[in-house]
């Protein structure tokens, strides 16, 4: 088995120690692990006020990451959205459907607080992608 990490190069992930992804290699997949994104554009280090585009960024992260790990959203297995106000999963929802809707990973929406009053939305997610043997 072996294990890589994957950054995003968010000066969030240096000072925290942390990694946008951990890839656990086995002989015939490997299993991805891609931290909770939130609604910025790690190139710019901006955020929008929206949570829509909050939502479709974070999917943006999250894709870039999986893509870097060889992967792509339809190797999702697992889905966690954190939501700071429970009244924006109706909006959201259909935005989860359509990142999500080919692979119809497994998911968990909770509403919680987030560590900066600017993000309305984060998501973590966990996927498998196929390798081949040998």
């Amino acid at each position: 088995m072996l294990r890589s990490s994957i950054s995003s190069g968010s000066s969030f992930e240096a000072v925290a120690g942390y990694a946008r992804a951990a890839v656990v290699e086995f002989d015939t997949y490997a299993e991805v692990f891609v931290s909770g994104c939130t609604g910025f554009d790690y190139a710019t280090m901006t955020i929008s006020d929206d949570v829509a585009d909050q939502a479709r960024q974070c999917f943006h992260n999250i894709a870039d990451a999986l893509g870097k790990a060889g992967g792509d959203l339809g190797h999702l297995v697992r889905v966690r959205y954190y939501l700071t106000d429970g009244a924006d999963f109706e909006v959201l929802a259909p935005i989860f459907g359509t990142f999500c809707g080919a692979a119809k990973p497994a998911a968990t929406a909770l509403v919680c607080g987030l560590v900066d009053a600017r993000m309305k939305i984060e998501i973590e997610v966990d996927a498998r992608i196929p390798r081949r043997a040998g």
